[in-house]
């Protein structure tokens, strides 16, 4: 009834699309969020979105679209928002929850960014970063799906970028918000697509520039 509801009226009718070059960014994939000995960490649906993210950069990397990461770190104890959330202020710049996911560093971002609020975009280059290197299409990867993935989804849709949010490469600590969120910004601000789909974009794209 609730997708009636919205569909009913036009919402999510019209889809954004791949457009003219891909940017890949990575939202807090850092072993606060990953490992299982932070808090935080240890989600199954997170796990699975690092290992798919790892492929999805990969293919960006061959193929030499930009990818920009993330992490959530503090400069000290006043940087920080009014979270919610008494272990993410425990994520003070330096400290071992602040680094990336051994996977994620691996795969060798080209920039790796620090941020205290919840979008990649807020308070950081990223924007900019994208916009200089004529990225039009924004893959957004990360976690958590209802938190920062979603807040750096509406950011990018605000910011003018067309934006594609593979469902297996974000993660959340509950199927359930994880879903709902996924569905909603699919109705407003993004295609949800896969893993695979975006890879088999970007190669697309690659070889189209290759001719």
């Amino acid at each position: 009834m609730t997708d009636d509801a919205y569909s009913t009226r036009g919402y999510g009718a019209t889809p954004v699309g791949f457009g003219e070059k891909p940017g890949l960014v990575v939202v807090d994939f850092q072993t606060g969020f990953t490992d299982p000995s932070f808090p935080m960490g240890g989600a199954p649906l997170v796990e699975r979105a690092v290992e798919n993210t790892a492929r999805l950069m990969r293919a960006a990397k061959a193929a030499g679209a930009p990818i920009i990461a993330c992490v959530v770190a503090f400069d000290g104890p006043k940087a920080a928002p009014r979270w919610k959330i008494p272990p993410v202020h425990e994520l003070l710049a330096g400290s071992a929850g602040t680094a990336l996911d051994p996977r994620i560093a691996a795969e060798d971002p080209d920039v790796v960014l620090a941020k205290t609020a919840p979008s990649i975009f807020f308070g950081t280059a990223a924007g900019a970063i994208l916009t200089r290197e004529r990225v039009d299409t924004v893959i957004v990867t990360g976690c958590i799906t209802s938190g920062c993935v979603r807040a750096s989804i509406i950011d990018a849709f605000s910011l003018g970028f067309r934006v594609q949010v593979p469902e297996d490469c974000v993660g959340d600590q509950d199927i359930v918000a994880h879903e709902q969120n996924l569905k909603d910004v699919g109705r407003r601000y993004a295609d949800i697509t896969t893993a695979d789909a975006m890879i088999a974009a970007i190669e697309t794209w690659r070889q189209s520039n290759s001719r």
